[in-house]
């Protein structure tokens, strides 16, 4: 649990939002570094950058609907441009044909939906004068790359770095979550030379600058030092996440089809039934789940991605109780179920619907009372003895200490049906 922000493990889902000059190419937020593009051949998507229907009271609302509680914004992606009026460079949204500040407008609306406010910021800048020309740059395999870094000074950027975090910190009220990205100083890949690390960015400096500014904000881990939970991409982790062999808060960054910018070509969207497994694993296993949609040129949240959300919102609706504030279980789930338990509730997610009998090990007269969660319909309690041999009608042949629940045979209706269970006060451990 983080200690000074136990928002932060109560609320268990949030959304990232990845956006800026890339929604234009629409390929992908890395299209600059993969189409190898020099900084004047992606200044064309500058000039053109005009969401006129940006509305962030929408995406708010969006998210609220989804349940989330809390939103995360690029304020400035690798490829450099700034969403705000930044006083450190003219590489900024207010210098573009939509000449506006983009983060306060954005900070207002989560303020209005109940939302928690996060940034993230980018470490890496490949517009920047000053940033070194590595292995992740999109020149790295220019001809004149020595030539092209002659004059480059990493002090100079490290400056800028930590005066744009400066500004973005202290110009918009309370800020409650600051997402670095990203370290590669020793990632063992012959492709990241030259990377850059906690050195780089003098990491230690810039945390301690981050907590002067805002001493309750939570901050991840990719500065190359230690952050306040951890953060495993595009994966679901086995288990809880452990450092020095003790559990550590986290969250898993997931994105709906592949790619964290507007891609408009990428038709390979994850299914609402496997999204809120996702959800519903990581929470098992004590973690959040932060999932991207990707808004469009335009500024609009592309219908696909508001379809995957509207229905994560529909499951939410009626089974929200089993994420929010849940977490790891004292109990073993059996195969096929994740559990997720909030005090004397233990909370059973059926991935699969069984026939009439689900069976559970090592609760067997620690349980008062069950119910489907999304209607709050009673379901009954068996215990089988187990040296009764099964007979005709009497499900058996289950270990000493298992708990049988009997469930209607229509499935209900939901993506994931979830059994409320209310534990015995003297078998919760506290």
């Amino acid at each position: 649990m983080i200690q000074h922000a136990p928002w932060f493990e109560e609320s268990r889902f949030g959304m990232f939002v990845h956006w800026g000059l890339y929604a234009l190419p629409a390929r992908h937020e890395w299209v600059m570094n993969r189409e190898e593009t020099t900084v004047e051949e992606y200044s064309k998507y500058f000039r053109r950058f005009d969401p006129d229907l940006y509305d962030p009271n929408e995406w708010a609302r969006a998210a609220r609907r989804a349940g989330m509680k809390y939103v995360v914004l690029t304020t400035k992606h690798h490829d450099g441009f700034c969403l705000w009026d930044s006083a450190l460079t003219d590489y900024k949204a207010t210098n573009t044909p939509v000449g506006r500040d983009l983060i306060a407008p954005y900070v207002d609306a989560l303020r209005a939906e109940g939302l928690k406010v996060g940034f993230y910021h980018s470490l890496i800048d490949w517009h920047h004068p000053d940033f070194t020309i590595d292995g992740v740059h999109p020149q790295r395999n220019a001809t004149d790359v020595e030539v092209l870094n002659a004059g480059r000074d990493m002090a100079r950027y490290r400056e800028y770095l930590h005066g744009q975090v400066r500004e973005l910190l202290s110009n918009y009220g309370t800020i409650d979550y600051l997402f670095f990205d990203f370290s590669y100083a020793e990632t063992g890949h012959a492709e990241f030379w030259g990377g850059k690390g906690a050195k780089d960015w003098d990491s230690e400096t810039l945390l301690a600058l981050v907590r002067e500014l805002q001493p309750g904000i939570v901050v991840n881990d990719r500065l190359g030092i230690p952050g306040d939970f951890v953060t495993p991409e595009q994966y679901q982790p086995a288990g809880p996440m452990m450092v020095d062999g003790a559990p550590v808060s986290w969250e898993a960054c997931q994105t709906l089809n592949g790619s964290w910018g507007y891609d408009r070509d990428n038709l390979n969207y994850k299914s609402v039934d496997l999204l809120i497994r996702m959800l519903v694993d990581g929470v098992s296993k004590g973690g959040n789940l932060l999932l991207n949609v990707g808004p469009t040129g335009r500024g609009s949240i592309d219908p696909r991605a508001l379809a995957s959300l509207e229905g994560i919102g529909a499951w939410m609706q009626l089974h929200s109780r089993s994420i929010y504030g849940a977490g790891t279980s004292q109990f073993t789930a059996p195969a096929d179920t994740r559990y997720t338990q909030r005090g004397d509730r233990l909370y059973v997610h059926l991935f699969a619907w069984p026939f009439e009998y689900v069976h559970l090990p090592d609760l067997a007269g620690k349980v008062e009372y069950a119910q489907l969660l999304n209607d709050a319909s009673e379901v009954f309690l068996q215990e089988v003895d187990p040296g009764q041999q099964a007979m005709n009608m009497t499900p058996g042949g289950q270990p000493a200490g298992t708990l049988t629940i009997k469930l209607p045979v229509q499935r209900p209706d939901v993506a994931v049906p979830v059994l409320e269970l209310f534990l015995k006060p003297e078998d919760v451990n506290d």
